[in-house]
């Protein structure tokens, strides 16, 4: 089960989270965005080489960085 789907769960059955499931989703969600803004910089033939289009790599670059 991933960080995030924990979070979910945990909201869904109005579970509180414990320090060491919360300490992972702000891990994840750092990670979330700091790959979000290497995106961002990325050049054309980047994108290319890991399979996106610009199109896609905006649109990914501006979920929130809670969004999966």
């Amino acid at each position: 089960m991933s960080t995030m789907s924990l979070g979910v769960t945990a909201i869904r059955s109005r579970r509180l989270l414990n320090w060491s499931e919360l300490q992972q989703l702000f891990v994840e969600w750092r990670q979330r965005a700091r790959s979000r803004r290497d995106l961002m910089v990325l050049d054309d033939r980047e994108l290319w080489d890991i399979g996106l289009t610009r199109t896609e790599a905006d649109q990914e670059a501006n979920k929130p960085f809670w969004e999966l």
